[in-house]
């Protein structure tokens, strides 16, 4: 079999996304792998098809119990052997425990889910001994490094427990990672040799920029009010500013709600659903907010208070437009927030202090630089951006005065081979302004000749020299010495024979005054129509009695806003849209789009490009046609060699595009009407969204299978949405 073979078995899907296929022939012929993929890349699938492909069972490592038990749920939906995956950690049982043991020794688990602390218990490390073990994969490799964001001193531990259990070949994987971090995390796994993947860190759809925090609570009501309707989260540090914010928003008619870990768990969770089900716009949030969270839409994201690590800001800033939309980040920046971050690591280890303040003066650098932000981002992460103008951040959108900095290059240079290439960013500029502070005076730099070369400015002005220097690849950081500055090949070449090298004023935030939030960018559906068709689909929904998801998805909304349907037969070529969708609900819609594009004068695409309804390829024929003749779902599927989950992932694809089945047949086999009535009954009156996760953990995991609730959910869809 192809892998593509696998893929479409065991998942559903026809093609790989980027990196994904190289990655899983590495691990499958054995090879150590390093994965650093951007959020929404696809990682998980990078160890789960070789984890059911391959024989024995693969360990793998991850922080959060609540991802585990996530993914545990979505492999069982893709299997029909609930035993395929497991977790082993401390929310278990021991009658639970055993349970997992005993199908592992059965051969029928693929992939075990441990978060670190459980791999180094003695009981468990003992009994993976006996077992065929086919591969481990880190997740959230970062957790291995001091020098990232989420650091867990028990990941440091994976490797020598993988020693006491046996060798096997490793995959690590992370979302964020400078190279400093994934040189740590090789080392520490003892994986320097492993093949290494990279995707991109470039997201293009995403807009930059940092703001001075002055009146920031008056600037975010007025960015929200001039994306109405848009969603968006908000992130500040503490949770008392969370509680606050929300309120502040509440009182001056935004639909906000506010979210973080002190909350109790019941309005936590209510809270998030409310923002997934759209029935507010705005999350107030701490960083707990996001950790799995996939909503594609989210429109902006703001820190009102700025990050501890660009990691940090990366990652929140990546949960805008994940859909490939528009996306803005705006974040506020004062340099008293930087002074209380720093206040808040006091106490600690001196050596964590000593990253945490790298990682901080990784951020200033970014918030005061005027160079192109996406540049500055994508250096960080050891990535190159070639373009002059990225057109898509603040900085490159309002570019700032420049002037001749050659001489200044010049001199940063000779410091920096003065004290013999041993020292970081802030102890050259130190040296360059002439500042005889104690560390100058320890090192005896204030004896040098080269000391005060540049006293004629501050210290502001020389971090901006060594920031410029470094992106142009004239310095480059030590990874291995906390960033001590070297003098590259280049810049040996630059001193010898100077040429003209421009430098940017930096950013003033005390004095700057900002216009609003630009509006445009990402999407290309017109924003106003969007609008008004989600109103129509909410009050509609409401009308009847039923979620907004069963009308019509967003990607139909957006592409209707793209191609101005004015007719059922124009709407039922819109993405997700059937015949049977465009007949039930479809009139309104066009009747709307209909006056909109009179009352604003629109030209509309002439020769509207014509979409097939369904793709209705034979597999979706046999499927429509068998369950006419009231062939059991169970037949269908082996007689077309799929799996339960495969077929299922069909039907719900039918049913989404409008076509109605009767599937009465099969369900009255496996369920009483007052099982049937009661699901039914979920997804029309209390259901928020269309999530079986969400509709388990209502209904009860003890009384009723994933199977059960999706084949209810495909009847209630078929009947009230088709």
């Amino acid at each position: 079999m192809e892998l593509t073979d696998y893929l479409k078995k065991h998942f559903g899907f026809n093609t790989f996304k980027g990196n994904q296929e190289a990655i899983i022939k590495n691990l499958l012929a054995g090879r150590d792998t390093f994965v650093l993929m951007p959020t929404g890349g696809g990682k998980s699938l990078c160890y789960q098809l070789p984890a059911v492909i391959n024989e024995g069972t693969a360990i793998i490592i991850s922080p959060l119990i609540a991802l585990m038990k996530n993914q545990v749920d979505a492999m069982r939906g893709f299997s029909e052997e609930d035993g395929i995956a497991h977790f082993l950690n401390s929310s278990l049982s021991k009658a639970e425990i055993t349970k997992v043991k005993t199908d592992i020794l059965d051969g029928k688990t693929r992939m075990l889910y441990v978060a670190p602390e459980s791999l180094t218990k003695e009981d468990n490390i003992n009994f993976l001994k006996q077992i065929k073990i086919s591969f481990y994969a880190i997740d959230e490799a970062h957790c291995i490094s001091e020098w990232g964001h989420d650091f867990r001193p028990e990941y440091r531990r994976i490797r020598p427990i993988v020693e006491q259990i046996g060798k096997a070949p490793i995959v690590a994987l992370t979302a964020t990672a400078t190279p400093k971090v994934q040189n740590d995390i090789q080392k520490n796994l003892g994986m320097i040799g492993a093949d290494v993947f990279k995707s991109s860190f470039n997201r293009t759809n995403l807009y930059y920029e940092i703001r001075p925090k002055s009146n920031a609570a008056k600037e975010i009501i007025k960015l929200v009010k001039d994306n109405p309707g848009k969603s968006g989260i908000i992130y500040c540090l503490s949770r008392k500013k969370v509680e606050e914010l929300a309120e502040t928003l509440q009182v001056n008619g935004i639909n906000a709600l506010a979210y973080h870990a002190g909350m109790d768990s019941t309005t936590r969770s209510g809270n998030q659903d409310k923002f997934l089900m759209e029935d507010v716009d705005v999350i107030v949030a701490t960083i707990a907010f996001g950790m799995g969270i996939d909503k594609p839409d989210v429109r902006f994201v703001i820190h009102y208070d700025i990050p501890k690590s660009l990691e940090g800001y990366y990652q929140e800033t990546g949960r805008a437009g994940r859909d490939g939309g528009e996306g803005k980040c705006i974040t506020f920046y004062s340099y008293k927030d930087i002074q209380k971050l720093e206040k808040f690591m006091q106490g600690k280890p001196v050596a964590e202090q000593e990253i945490g303040r790298h990682l901080l003066l990784e951020t200033v650098s970014y918030a005061e630089s005027a160079l192109c932000r996406r540049k500055h981002l994508l250096h960080y992460f050891g990535e190159e951006y070639t373009q002059d103008n990225c057109n898509t951040c603040d900085n490159c959108l309002n570019p700032k005065e420049q002037f001749e900095g050659k001489n200044e290059v010049v001199k940063l240079i000779q410091v920096v081979l003065a004290v013999n290439e041993y020292f970081k960013a802030d102890h050259i500029a130190h040296v360059l302004c002439g500042d005889d502070n104690y560390e100058i005076k320890s090192y005896k730099h204030h004896n040098i000749p080269e000391f005060g070369l540049g006293k004629e400015k501050d210290m502001k002005f020389w971090s901006g020299v060594i920031r410029h220097a470094l992106i142009a690849k004239i310095l480059k950081k030590d990874i291995e010495n906390y960033g001590l500055l070297k003098v590259t090949e280049k810049g040996h070449e630059f001193l010898k024979n100077p040429v003209s090298f421009m430098l940017i004023k930096d950013h003033d935030y005390e004095q700057q005054e900002v216009d609003a939030m630009p509006q445009g960018g990402g999407g290309s559906a017109d924003p106003n129509l969007f609008a008004m068709l989600k109103d129509l689909r909410k009050r509609m929904a409401r009308e009847k009695g039923l979620p907004p998801f069963v009308l019509f998805q967003d990607p139909s909304l957006e592409d209707m806003a793209i191609n101005y349907p004015v007719s059922l037969d124009e709407m039922q070529n819109m993405t997700g849209v059937g015949a049977g969708k465009a007949k039930r609900y479809g009139k309104e819609f066009c009747s709307l789009i209909k006056n909109y594009v009179d009352e604003n004068e629109i030209d509309r695409p002439v020769d509207m490009v014509v979409k097939s309804v369904v793709n209705k390829s034979g597999l979706k024929v046999h499927i429509i046609q068998s369950i006419d003749r009231k062939v059991s779902l169970d037949t269908i599927a082996s007689s077309k060699g799929i799996e339960m989950d495969t077929l299922l992932k069909e039907i719900e694809a039918i049913v989404y595009s409008g076509t109605r089945l009767n599937i009465d047949y099969y369900i009255n086999e496996v369920l009483d009407q007052d099982h049937q009535d009661e699901i039914y009954e979920y997804f029309k009156e209390e259901a928020e969204s269309e999530s079986i996760e969400e509709a388990v953990k209502e209904l009860g995991e003890d009384e009723y299978t994933e199977e059960y609730i999706r084949l209810m959910r495909i009847k209630f869809l078929s009947n009230e949405g088709n």
